[in-house]
């Protein structure tokens, strides 16, 4: 069975009612990514990005995944398929894909605040996780997201992934914030890579070797199914 890799990012979860920040010049639901989204923002005030997330995870958990995420299950059953996610909601799993790989976390799990944050991960009962949550180690519980100017440990596996691949499947990320976009120049020489985006032509630098389908994820599944010979 051949190996199939699927990037995802924004552009997926976006057709479920889901917003991100790249859509409105920096914002992300009217807040700057500087107040929410990095570890100076959680020491500065960790109540106000409690709360962000808290009102970020309600939405989610409100949220349906679309006939996108559910064509990404339905490939399993012909190909090894792995899907690495820059998203942080849960629409893959709730699709029924089994192998799906967190680049930026799970909004769903909590983590410690202190130094241990990545040896273990709490489920979150409800969309509200309280200051007064505590984990083992006696810290905080802040969300598992990975913010701005922290590492990326699923980085590396990511990049196993994408190495092993016969065909990447980009949908719904501009291949322009890095280390992630970074992942396609682990592909093998014989890999297929198809990027969907219904903003691809205006992506500069995208090479020559990329099929390109300009359209939503949902409009492109007809697309995609010729491109993979389905």
């Amino acid at each position: 069975m051949k190996k199939l890799v699927v990037l995802t990012g924004a552009g997926i979860s976006a057709e479920s009612g889901l917003k991100t920040f790249r859509d409105s010049d920096g914002l992300w639901e009217n807040y700057r990514i500087e107040e929410v989204a990095t570890p100076q923002a959680w020491k500065k005030d960790p109540s106000f990005v409690q709360e962000f997330y808290n009102l970020r995870r309600k939405q989610i958990l409100e949220a349906l995944p679309n006939k996108a995420h559910f064509f990404l299950h339905e490939l399993e059953k012909l190909y090894q398929t792995h899907i690495i996610t820059q998203n942080i909601d849960d629409l893959h799993e709730r699709a029924g894909s089994t192998n799906t790989l967190h680049l930026h976390g799970l909004i769903t799990l909590a983590k410690s605040s202190g130094p241990n944050q990545e040896k273990k991960y709490y489920p979150i009962n409800g969309w509200e996780l309280k200051m007064t949550d505590l984990c083992d180690d006696g810290f905080e519980l802040r969300p598992h997201v990975v913010w701005f100017g922290e590492e990326v440990p699923n980085l590396s596996p990511a990049a196993n992934l994408v190495s092993q691949a016969d065909f990447v499947l980009i949908i719904g990320t501009s291949l322009q914030v890095y280390p992630a976009a970074g992942l396609i120049h682990h592909c093998p020489h014989f890999c297929k890579i198809i990027l969907v985006d219904p903003n691809a032509n205006r992506i500069s630098n995208l090479d020559k070797k990329i099929h390109i389908i300009n359209k939503t994820a949902v409009k492109a599944i007809p697309d995609i199914k010729k491109e993979l010979n389905l």
